[in-house]
């Protein structure tokens, strides 16, 4: 496969001209907040930031997780884990959880003022008197106890709970404000591996802020529809490394 056929495509690019709804996922939401240059690169011209590693133990504790949740959503009783921290809820049982949860179609809900067609999928889905929780699993392994979400990063994670609550508030759902990030740590102390990992599992409660979402959506279609390029984020490495490559090709090439 060529450089060209594998970082420059042709599907899925916003076409201004087009009256169909635009799909745009959670994570695309992100990209436009983390650089606007390298979102217009993606989304209306087709060039990717390189791919990242996959996150393959991740994701199965992900699906070990779901598994053991639904045990206890079917039998209609509360996880332990909502025990140990007190937490007054129950997993939700519902027709369209499967879906919700698929990483390819999960919730959506398409911004009338911009026809963007905005998704996302959850990782589960609890609730009590007051609505919908929205949770978020998170796993790791680091020496250092997780009590909290004050880290830099972490501002990455409030807003992809936030726009989980902010989808099934526009699908007509009542919905707690405050949703919750299981967070497992893996145990790194221990002597000896014996092929087994151990975690500890913190429930943080995260109490959402949806506002910011509506008039970024917007600034989105906006950036979308415009015929010119935007400006890099100042802090982006991928813009950083693109720059820097042009200026020494640029500078070889007078030199031949």
């Amino acid at each position: 496969m060529t450089t060209e056929k594998k970082y420059i495509r042709s599907r899925n690019l916003f076409n201004p001209n087009s009256d169909k709804p635009y799909k745009l996922s959670r994570s695309k939401i992100e990209l436009y907040l983390d650089c606007r240059l390298c979102f217009y690169l993606d989304r209306r011209l087709g060039v990717n930031r390189p791919p990242s590693l996959p996150f393959t133990i991740n994701s199965a504790i992900d699906s070990l997780l779901k598994r053991e949740f639904d045990i206890y959503r079917n039998a209609k009783l509360q996880h332990p884990i909502m025990k140990d921290f007190g937490i007054d809820a129950i997993p939700v049982i519902h027709e369209e959880l499967d879906k919700w949860r698929n990483n390819f179609s999960g919730i959506g809900y398409i911004h009338p003022k911009t026809n963007l067609h905005i998704h996302g999928a959850i990782d589960d889905l609890w609730e009590n008197k007051n609505g919908y929780i929205i949770v978020d699993y998170k796993s790791t392994a680091t020496k250092d106890e997780i009590t909290d979400l004050n880290k830099p990063w972490h501002i990455i994670y409030k807003r992809q709970m936030e726009i989980y609550q902010w989808l099934f508030i526009m699908n007509n759902y009542d919905v707690n404000d405050t949703g919750y990030f299981l967070y497992y740590n893996g145990d790194v102390h221990k002597p000896e591996f014996k092929n087994i990992l151990e975690f500890k599992c913190t429930a943080i409660p995260y109490q959402g802020n949806v506002n910011w979402i509506d008039e970024t959506i917007t600034a989105i279609s906006k950036c979308l529809n415009s015929p010119t390029t935007p400006e890099p984020s100042k802090y982006c490495d991928f813009c950083k490394y693109r720059g820097a490559s042009v200026e020494v090709l640029t500078r070889q090439a007078k030199l031949i």
